[in-house]
């Protein structure tokens, strides 16, 4: 008789066909067959064995800050690297944080610790092993100024060190997407010292300038389109008169054109058809293609 998923890792840390809306800042979607929550990297390590074993497909995510789940679910397991697998640690101007960590309780421990260069991250609310694959940025910084080098799993489930130079990063790009099976396990980053308060004003401004132009009180996906060279998507969409334009549950932000917001009932499909609808709107107007940032997964 073969091994049972129960076999290779804790039974309270499986949930069966778990909502993925209750996983994704956007809060849509329907339910993965199965999630597992690991404390470890031998946790993860033989939970990917196993699906490799049985033909499952599986896939690795932090905060769902970025994934738009479609509305007939997940098909597979889901490995959710959250706070099971969170932690930081100071080495001098070195910060070395496990996958799941969080990039605004980095920013914390930083301003904690004196070390300035990651305050652009105090409001990003991804982990920081999305924020290395993705090249996340904000307010003039990005991942890739700090990035050092971090651990991974290769397809062959071998722990690998990558360093910044080897990264092939760009704007909202790295290895890491070019090789969705690689899973980020810790990451490097170097920092400098600095006075405290300083860090703590330039959050603080950061924080009041993302309430103040970016719609948090609804669920959302973050910015929805990749920047086109030369232009400012939020103009291109504003320009289009389609400021506050909804399908269904999903609405265009009043407050940033640049996000689509759920307005309370908004299903997959709303969101996705909003998104073709703002591509070929802008595309008939100005002939410039927007490409998504935001990753659709599940069964369409």
């Amino acid at each position: 008789m073969g091994k049972i998923l129960e076999d290779v890792i804790a039974k309270d840390k499986i949930r069966y066909n778990e909502p993925m809306s209750k996983h994704t800042t956007m809060k849509v979607g329907g339910a993965v067959d199965i999630m597992v929550v690991p404390d470890t990297v031998d946790e993860i390590i033989n939970v990917i064995k196993y699906s490799e074993e049985n033909n499952i497909p599986i896939k690795v995510i932090g905060n769902g800050s970025n994934l738009i789940v479609s509305d007939l679910g997940v098909e597979g397991i889901i490995i959710k690297l959250t706070s099971n697998m969170s932690n930081v640690n100071i080495d001098g101007e070195y910060v070395i944080a496990i996958a799941g960590t969080s990039m605004p309780k980095i920013a914390v421990i930083c301003k904690q610790n004196s070390l300035s260069g990651f305050e652009f991250a105090c409001g990003i609310p991804g982990t920081i092993a999305g924020g290395v694959k993705m090249n996340s940025g904000a307010y003039d910084g990005q991942l890739s100024d700090v990035f050092v080098s971090c651990k991974y799993l290769d397809s062959y489930l071998n722990i690998k060190e990558i360093e910044n130079k080897d990264m092939n990063y760009s704007y909202r790009h790295s290895v890491f997407i070019d090789n969705p099976n690689y899973t980020i396990l810790e990451v490097k980053l170097k920092l400098n010292k600095s006075n405290s308060e300083d860090i703590d004003k330039k959050m603080k401004e950061n924080n009041l300038s993302r309430k103040t132009k970016q719609p948090l009180e609804y669920p959302n996906a973050g910015s929805v389109f990749r920047r086109p060279a030369g232009y400012f998507v939020g103009k291109l969409i504003q320009d289009c008169n389609l400021r506050g334009v909804s399908i269904g549950g999903a609405q265009v932000s009043e407050k940033h054109t640049g996000f689509i917001v759920n307005k309370g009932n908004a299903t997959c499909e709303d969101v996705r058809n909003l998104i073709k609808h703002i591509q070929k709107t802008v595309y008939e107007k100005f002939s410039v293609e927007l490409k998504t940032e935001v990753e659709f997964i599940g069964r369409f």
